[in-house]
């Protein structure tokens, strides 16, 4: 099935419907859409493929297009295999193809396919550089570590029209979601999900891309992932800005919790109460143990304040809380405000690692003090919940 964008730009690209884990580790309920492109003027261009498990289905799409046209040009924006899984198809089918792409972009093609010349039908394109197909001209630009070290973004100039590689996507299956965005009533959720988990590490990157691209004032932005968008941009790119400073989207609390018997969870849920009792605007909780473990990650990014719970094991950090916080420090999060409770039975440690961790992060404020269990919730320990939810609230 293809899709017209603007006259002369069609939609080319793929879902993928029995995919369980993005990466290898991204649960994706809805699928995965493999976006791909391609403009007909004077010259024809393809701009990217799909992952080779889509692969009958895009050849499908893409001959429809061409209506036994052969294609001048294939721009590869990112070789990452869900995208360029098709290239050394496409060059095989057609020998007059040219691949317009990065000099990075060729030496990472040769590293995933062996014994093929790229550069001998390469164009090589770097920042500013331009492809002429007629009345229409994708103008490019570098996007290095958005979220690859050879990503380019192109801008076609007659329709105003901004392919942005892996930026502005989101996880799911175009069929689910609708291949436009103002068919799209809840973008932001799978889209902050990708993007915190695919892109979070790189802020500053994408903080460069967004003053290369914004300025050009883009009509439709045509993303590797998630629907064509096409409607009210700013919105998009307000929430990049947000994401991509690390700033506060949500104003609100994230409690997240790994508990081995219940005792955690108790002190987390009662610290979640007082804070709705207080006031606090939002209250999000995530259980470590079971909850998605990137859907955690999406919520720490989103909101500026969370509290992490947990006990000790075996002297050290409860295993469900320890990759949370390697996923955190993974992706460069940053610039909030902290607080702990921590559980032990006989030598409580969780608190003292878990500050460590923190203290190694770019602008995590800890507020002291934690909050220390014996094994369970008493009374007790409840003006401590209390003195943490005014704290946090301050």
């Amino acid at each position: 099935m293809t899709k017209t964008i603007i006259p002369g730009i069609r939609y080319i690209g793929v879902d993928d419907l029995a995919l369980d884990l993005f990466e290898g580790q991204y649960a994706v309920p809805e699928g995965m859409a493999y976006n791909s492109y391609i403009i007909e003027d004077e010259k024809t261009a393809v701009l990217d493929t799909a992952d080779a498990t889509a692969g009958e289905a895009w050849k499908e799409n893409l001959l429809e297009a061409l209506a036994g046209k052969a294609p001048d040009y294939l721009v590869a924006h990112h070789v990452e295999p869900d995208h360029a899984g098709l290239i050394v198809w496409a060059l095989g089918q057609w020998p007059t193809l040219t691949l317009v792409t990065s000099a990075k972009a060729v030496q990472l093609l040769g590293q995933f396919h062996e014994g093929v010349d790229f550069a001998s039908r390469a164009r090589v394109v770097k920042e500013g550089d331009e492809l002429v197909l007629g009345g229409r001209t994708l103008r490019f630009f570098a996007a290095p570590m958005v979220h690859w070290p050879e990503v380019l973004v192109s801008f076609e100039t007659a329709g105003k029209v901004l392919f942005s590689a892996d930026a502005f996507g989101k996880f799911g299956a175009l069929s689910k979601c609708g291949y436009f965005g103002e068919e799209d009533t809840d973008w932001a959720c799978e889209a902050r999900r990708y993007y915190f988990n695919i892109c979070g590490k790189y802020g500053m990157p994408v903080q460069t891309l967004l003053r290369k691209v914004a300025p050009l004032s883009p009509a439709v932005i045509c993303p590797l992932h998630g629907p064509i968008l096409r409607k009210d941009l700013s919105q998009y790119l307000d929430l990049y800005r947000t994401w991509s400073s690390y700033g506060v989207e949500t104003e609100g609390v994230f409690v997240a919790y790994a508990s081995m018997h219940g005792g955690t969870a108790a002190a987390a849920l009662k610290l979640a109460e007082i804070l709705r009792e207080k006031g606090c605007p939002k209250v999000a909780t995530a259980d470590l143990c079971r909850d998605d473990m990137a859907e955690a990650v999406e919520d720490a990014f989103r909101y500026g304040k969370m509290v992490l719970a947990a006990p000790t094991y075996d002297g050290g950090l409860f295993t469900p809380a320890a990759n949370f916080l390697h996923l955190l420090s993974a992706k460069a999060w940053q610039q909030k405000r902290v607080g702990l409770i921590e559980n032990g039975s006989w030598a409580p440690a969780s608190g003292r690692i878990m500050k460590e961790a923190f203290a190694a992060m770019k602008g995590i404020t800890v507020i002291e003090p934690a909050v220390t269990l014996l094994s369970t919730l008493k009374s007790t320990d409840l003006p401590a919940l209390e003195a943490l939810a005014d704290a946090l609230l301050a």
